[in-house]
């Protein structure tokens, strides 16, 4: 059973850092995609960023490049969202999914088959 666990949300002011970790555990698989996506008040989901298991590069949506950088620590079976320049648009529960079947391009979260209970982040201006 796969199971991933939020963690590293918080208050923060504009400007401020935050990493988010995703502790990853039941992956039966060689490939596998993990990734961030977001949700907030009021709002659609949507995804933030994403990391293979292969040598693949990442995916970022455009309005978190160059402030956020995914990785993993397979050794730690973590995947980890450093997230810099914080902005109030960036508040949202940010959720760590995993899939089999999907790839690091747009539209990845929609193969996203599980999910943890998501972290709140909140961007204070």
């Amino acid at each position: 059973q796969v199971q991933l666990v939020e963690s590293g949300g918080g208050l923060v002011q504009v400007g401020d850092s935050l990493r988010l970790s995703c502790t990853v555990s039941g992956l039966a698989s060689d490939y596998y995609v993990i990734g961030w996506i977001r949700q907030a008040p009021g709002k659609e989901r949507e995804g933030v960023s994403c990391i293979s298991s292969a040598d693949a590069p990442a995916y970022y949506r455009d309005s978190v490049k160059g402030r956020f950088t995914i990785s993993r620590d397979n050794d730690k079976n973590m995947v980890y969202l450093q997230m810099n320049g914080l902005k109030p648009d960036d508040t949202a529960t940010y959720y760590c999914g995993a899939s089999y079947r999907a790839v690091p391009a747009p539209g990845w979260e929609a193969a996203m088959d599980y999910w943890g209970k998501g972290t709140l982040v909140t961007v204070s201006s």
